[in-house]
């Protein structure tokens, strides 16, 4: 077996021959001895100031050979790493992508020097915390983000994602490439519904686990009919969340509150409710679900929601609580279907004047669900 370790004998000939292969082969022996358990105390210090001789090597093929039996090596000294981390391309990208050596706080610098390779080389890394890819999808080169949305080992949160559909929504590749990511919060998947292509959509559906109603949607409809059901069986915190990101765009109408309601999505249209009137969630619930008239009429009015939509805003909440799920087999999809025709058989009775474009999305939805047992 070849003995990696820096002897006598090599110390002389790089003595006799200091040339620039001479120092290569020796960096590279060395860097290969620097985990040996075996070292004493006193020969670890020792191959570790030749390291940080080396690290400052006049030639590039030096550095390199140091870089590249070192880049996944977790007994290198941190200032070695950092100094070959910063160094040219040849030397830093290994470092940059293999060492677990550097922080967090040396990637997130070496991020922010706005080199495209290097921020490539970070947004690989088999693991990239949720600090580093927060400045990537924020400040990070187009082609390093895409790679950051690739890689399955970086914790992106959803304000991560949030930045990089800001940043890049426009690019059908970056839309792409975050579809296939393992698990997309509502808010994504809401912002891409409106940006994606017809191709990419039906991946968005195949790829995340949507509800049926929203799947549906999302084939048949467009923009605004494609977002309701996207909160089925989704966390509240992710609701309200959506709420707000649909506010902010002017994309949370009366018509999808209607459309919600109608297919008993009360959570939505009680998070809807809770951000226009600007009070709680808890207590929006108790206002909305009031057996008397006044709750409901009294935040309604606080939302600034036209007065045509609340008779149809009623009948649904009244219906709702009417109608339970029958734990059957799809019971949800019936239970959907029950509240529309309730809602549909008290639409004369009752003065709720639904838009006709709502009539007939509800109808329509209605067509689709299953027949109530």
């Amino acid at each position: 077996m070849t003995d990696h370790r820096l002897s006598i004998q090599d110390v002389n000939r790089l003595l006799a021959d200091p040339s620039e292969d001479m120092r290569a082969e020796t960096a590279e022996k060395l860097a290969r001895q620097i985990d040996d358990r075996s070292l004493t105390d006193a020969e670890r210090r020792m191959a570790e100031d030749i390291l940080r001789l080396m690290a400052r090597d006049a030639a590039v093929r030096v550095r390199q050979a140091l870089a590249l039996n070192l880049k996944d090596n977790p007994l290198v000294p941190h200032d070695v790493a950092t100094a070959l981390a910063r160094d040219v391309d040849n030397v830093a990208l290994p470092i940059l992508e293999f060492s677990e050596v550097l922080t967090s706080a040396d990637l997130i610098e070496i991020v922010r020097g706005k080199s495209t390779s290097k921020q490539v080389a970070i947004a690989r890394r088999s693991v990239v915390d949720s600090d580093v890819a927060e400045v990537l999808a924020q400040e990070g080169t187009a082609p390093a983000v895409e790679v950051l949305a690739g890689n399955q080992g970086a914790d992106l949160s959803e304000e991560s994602m949030l930045a990089i559909v800001d940043r890049f929504g426009d690019s059908e590749h970056m839309q792409g490439v975050l579809i296939k990511r393992e698990v997309l919060p509502i808010t994504i998947a809401e912002k891409l519904v409106n940006q994606v292509s017809e191709s990419l959509r039906q991946q968005l559906l195949e790829r995340h686990p949507l509800s049926a109603e929203a799947a549906a949607e999302l084939v048949l409809h467009s923009r605004e009919r494609a977002t309701i059901g996207l909160s089925t069986g989704s966390s509240e915190l992710s609701v309200q969340r959506l709420v707000r990101q649909l506010r902010q765009h002017k994309r949370l109408t009366p018509s999808i509150l209607v459309r919600a309601a109608c297919m008993g999505d009360i959570v939505f249209l009680e998070c809807a409710m809770a951000d226009l009137a600007d009070v709680t969630l808890h207590n929006a619930r108790i206002l909305v679900h009031d057996s008397g008239d006044l709750g409901l009429r009294g935040i309604f009015d606080k939302t600034g929601l036209p007065e045509t939509i609340y008779p149809a805003l009623r009948a649904a909440v009244d219906t709702f609580r009417q109608t339970d799920y029958d734990g059957l087999e799809n019971d949800r999809e019936r239970f959907s279907r029950r509240m529309i025709e309730r809602i549909l058989t008290q639409y004369g009775d009752l003065g709720v004047d639904f838009e006709s474009d709502d009539l007939e999305y509800l109808l329509g939805r209605m067509s689709q669900l299953p027949a109530v047992l």
